[in-house]
């Protein structure tokens, strides 16, 4: 499981996709979202604007497990 460090109170589903180098720009992160099953603390997450907190745990179907960190 890979830790992303955030330096803020949260983060966005959004910024999580480009801080993790899955996508390399913000319009690349619709398609992602509708192409990738995504769950957040394990439930499925389609939505860019999702608030991430520290100790939250995201899958990424094919790609990897992450947890962020503060």
């Amino acid at each position: 499981m890979e830790k992303i460090k955030i330096n803020s109170e949260y983060i966005t589903l959004g910024q999580f996709l480009k801080y993790a180098n899955i996508v390399s720009s913000g319009g690349m992160v619709k398609a992602v979202l509708q192409d990738t099953k995504i769950h957040v603390n394990d439930i499925l997450e389609a939505r860019r604007g999702k608030k991430l907190y520290p100790g939250d745990k995201i899958v990424v179907k094919g790609i990897g497990d992450y947890r962020i960190g503060s």
